[in-house]
Parts: C-alpha cells; structure tokens; sequence
C-alpha cells in the first residue's frame, strides 16, 4: 500500500490545499494530512477545529478518489510523523520559486534523515498559486471577502471566528 503524507498547517484549509490534496489522492492508496501543532505560529483555529475542517472539506475526496483520506495531528519532526504513518512520500506544494527554496533545503535534511522516504512536489494550480492560509486570515480579518480562496464552510467558521 502506497502512503502519502501531506504536512502543514492548515489554518484554515484553502482551496489550495483540497486542489493539492485531490491531485495527491491520484498517487496513493492512503493520504494523511498531517496537521501541524505548531504552537509558534499562534493559530487562529484551535488543532481540533483545523483537524476537524480537514475531515468535512476531503470526506467527498474519499468518495470521488477512492483513495482514504485521514487527517493525523503531528508535532514531532515531519520525518518522523512520515514514519509513524508508514508513508513512503511526503507530498508538498509549491506556489512559486520561493516556495521552492525552502522546500529545496527541507528535502535535503529529510533525506539525511531517512533516504527511504521521497518527497514528491505538486505545483498549486495557477488560479491557486496566490492562496496562502496567512493571506486568507489577514483578508478576513479586515472584513474582505475570501470566498474565492476558501470553501463556504471554512468562509462561515472564519466569520464567526473574526466576528
């Protein structure tokens, strides 16, 4: 069996993300999101929110794919969450070559790592390409609309988080 591991935050999950995630599905047989407890970042939905978004946004992933979806809470080295799910690719999406400097450095020490474990990058579709959860929040924050980026659920939690 064939197991992906797409890592990040997700606060919130964009329509970036699920278009990563869709295509991912087509490469494995089992996809983990891992979802990133990343206390340094100051998320604005709480672990259990973001997980819990991941799970409603991709159900109907699992059902047009065919490929299981879960989403798995990780705040350990992402090399490691790779081995605890058994995945044998770390799937990652690039938006732009500065994007690709950073996952370029991150291959090489997850490889130094463990070099059983491949990285595979999938570039965002161009009408995604400017999407970034940072960007999302900051444009919800100040009353903008961002239901072009997000799914009218996560558009209706972001309201109601940011009042």
């Amino acid at each position: 069996m064939r197991v992906g591991l797409y890592p990040g935050t997700f606060d919130p999950i964009t329509l970036g993300h699920i278009d990563i995630i869709r295509r991912a599905a087509a490469l494995v047989d089992k996809l983990v999101i891992g979802v990133a407890i990343n206390r340094d970042k100051g998320p604005l939905f709480s672990l259990e929110e973001r997980v819990a978004m991941i799970e409603a946004e991709c159900a109907h992933l699992t059902a047009q794919t065919g490929t299981e979806i879960v989403a798995h809470p990780f705040e350990n080295l992402l090399i490691d969450c790779a081995r605890d799910v058994g995945a044998q690719i770390i799937v990652r999406g690039l938006r732009a070559v500065a994007d690709f400097e950073y996952e370029f450095q991150m291959v090489g020490m997850n490889r130094a790592l463990d070099d059983s474990i491949e990285t595979v990058f999938l570039m965002a579709e161009a009408r995604h390409q400017a999407i970034a959860s940072k960007l999302v929040k900051e444009i919800a924050r100040l009353n903008g609309d961002v239901s072009n980026f997000v799914t009218p659920r996560v558009n209706t939690a972001l309201r109601e988080r940011l009042g």
